[in-house]
């Protein structure tokens, strides 16, 4: 499992870079990429030793390309240690590396697609941003929230999402105060999955048909759709960003078919997070994740490499 923006942080993913060879390389390797494509070095900028992790990690032009960068490395290094996915499921900007384990695209033409999406995005968009509040679903309705932003997420029935331009943002965030509601505001500068970033929606589109894509040798699950995609079609990479996340449905999908382990590639656990609280009671499936911003990453991942040889 993939997350997406929102899910980063500086120092992300340090431990490996210092102790798995496999992560390392893959790092270094595509942060070659970047440098040549962006003139910046995504390592030295996530690595940087007076950067906290509390900071906010929000320039999109660096975020983009280090979030895929993380998942994909923890990925890579998964599969040489044995962890090999029978599918990928993608969250939102998760997508980009969800689509490259599943084998729609090569790691370079997806890290050019994932810069030149950020590009879009700060050149077309108003500032803007999302709110994970901790509450029914029920709420934005009751709220008065639905003229004034939009729901971007329902994760589970006790947690959602919300997208706004930035002062009305603020705003909800104040009165979900008042009401003693916990919130959360995520490093994102823009309002993802609303009507906020449609004047990028064109140049996205022209992104997407541009992206040299293969039909996917694994099956690859997205959020915004909630089903199997075999080929990413002309607004794919457009829709990703727009649509609501679905992940609640794109895992109701799967447990159709069975008990499954999930492992979130994601950098801080959200998605495993999400479904420790979201998968039904009489669920046999198990959910994992191995980097979080707390640390033990490294014995996270050998772990889960260990239980994945028993």
């Amino acid at each position: 499992m993939f997350s997406g923006q929102g899910s980063q942080y500086y120092q992300m993913g340090q431990a490996l870079l210092a102790q798995n060879d496999e992560f390392r390389q893959s790092m270094l390797s595509m942060d070659q990429v970047v440098r040549r494509l962006t003139g910046h070095s995504v390592v030295q900028v996530l690595y940087q030793e007076d950067r906290r992790k509390s900071e906010a990690f929000d320039r999109l032009l660096l975020s983009h390309p280090a979030l895929f960068m993380v998942e994909y490395a923890l990925a890579r290094a998964l599969i040489a240690a044995g962890v090999v996915p029978d599918a990928t499921l993608g969250a939102s900007a998760g997508t980009f590396a969800a689509a490259t384990v599943a084998g729609c695209l090569e790691v370079d033409d997806a890290l050019a697609a994932v810069v030149q999406q950020a590009r879009i995005f700060e050149a077309c968009c108003e500032p803007g941003g999302m709110l994970a509040v901790l509450g029914e679903p029920a709420l934005y309705e009751r709220l008065g929230l639905a003229g004034r932003s939009e729901l971007a997420s329902v994760n589970f029935s006790s947690h959602f999402v919300v997208s706004a331009p930035s002062a009305e943002l603020d705003r909800i965030a104040a009165e979900l105060d008042k009401r003693l509601l916990i919130w959360q505001r995520l490093p994102v500068p823009f309002a993802f999955h609303s009507r906020w970033i449609d004047s990028a929606r064109s140049a996205c589109e022209d992104l997407s048909w541009s992206v040299r894509c293969r039909s996917a040798s694994l099956p690859l699950l997205c959020c915004s759709e909630a089903d199997v995609v075999v080929r990413p079609g002309r607004s794919y990479f457009w829709d990703i960003a727009r649509r609501p996340i679905r992940f609640g449905e794109a895992i109701a999908k799967l447990e159709r078919q069975g008990p499954c382990r999930y492992i979130d590639v994601g950098p801080a656990g959200t998605l495993s997070t999400l479904l420790k609280h979201g998968l039904p009671a009489d669920s046999a499936s198990r959910a994992h994740m191995v980097l979080t911003p707390y640390g033990q990453d490294v014995r996270n991942f050998n772990a889960l490499v260990a239980m994945g040889a028993a």
